[in-house]
């Protein structure tokens, strides 16, 4: 079974993750967490994840907690995708706000949902300070993992979010305020959220609200408006039109 987790073809390899975790052996812990370090498809890793879930939480935790410090991106990023499936509270004293600022963004993308998942009610508003100045960091889908992440943590983000609308970088602005968006109705789409946000930094909150009610005297021409907008934001988040959720 070891031999085949790590088979060349990836369907096989699926389906030995797939076997394990049907019948759950504590022997092959370590060649599951082995194989989370190296494997290149998403699905399987998704797989062997799931497979130790199907083990003892008591025999599995030890045996992640090194992971979370290796030298390996994909080794720490799975590690810590698998402690959110198993979602032991436990697991709290483990996560750091290293972590949440880890330079590789798998890492840090998986860091912060397994926070969300594991943090302790008193310490949520203290999650927020250190996911808040991450906004506007990545491409789409790094921006939209943060969003979700900060929209799980409920009302207490608005606070944060509403000063960081204020930020001097039009990219953070905007993201902050698709987040609020996402917040107040989380049947918006990210990009949906992403327009609204340029189109409120670019008119300003009065103007765009005075336009999205139809109120005509607060119209203007493009002629006496052209100067007044501000630049609409530039690098990752004026890619997200058109990608796929």
């Amino acid at each position: 079974m070891t031999n085949a987790l790590s088979a060349e073809d990836s369907s096989a390899r699926l389906q030995a993750a797939l076997a394990v975790g049907s019948s759950p052996d504590p022997d092959l812990l370590d060649a599951l967490v082995e194989r989370c370090a190296v494997e290149p498809d998403f699905f399987v890793r998704d797989m062997l994840s799931w497979a130790l879930t199907r083990l003892p939480s008591e025999t599995v935790l030890p045996r992640l907690r090194p992971e979370l410090d290796a030298e390996r991106a994909q080794a720490r990023s799975q590690a810590l995708h698998t402690l959110s499936k198993i979602g032991d509270k436990s697991a709290w004293a483990w996560i750091t706000w290293d972590m949440l600022r880890d330079g590789d963004d798998e890492v840090a993308r998986t860091a912060w949902r397994v926070a969300v998942v594991l943090v302790p009610e008193d310490e949520r508003r203290e999650l927020v300070d250190e996911l808040v100045p991450q906004l506007g960091r990545g491409d789409r889908g790094m921006q939209l993992s943060l969003s979700r992440a900060l929209v799980d943590l409920g009302d207490l983000i608005t606070p944060a979010l509403e000063r960081a609308t204020e930020h001097p970088d039009p990219v953070v602005a905007t993201h902050a305020r698709a987040t609020e968006l996402l917040r107040q109705d989380p049947e918006t789409g990210f990009d949906a959220a992403i327009d609204e946000a340029k189109r409120v930094l670019a008119l300003g909150p009065e103007r765009a609200a005075a336009v999205a009610a139809d109120r005509p005297e607060a119209t203007e021409t493009s002629e006496t408006a052209g100067t007044a907008e501000a630049p609409e934001p530039t690098g990752s988040a004026e890619t997200t039109e058109t990608a796929d959720c």
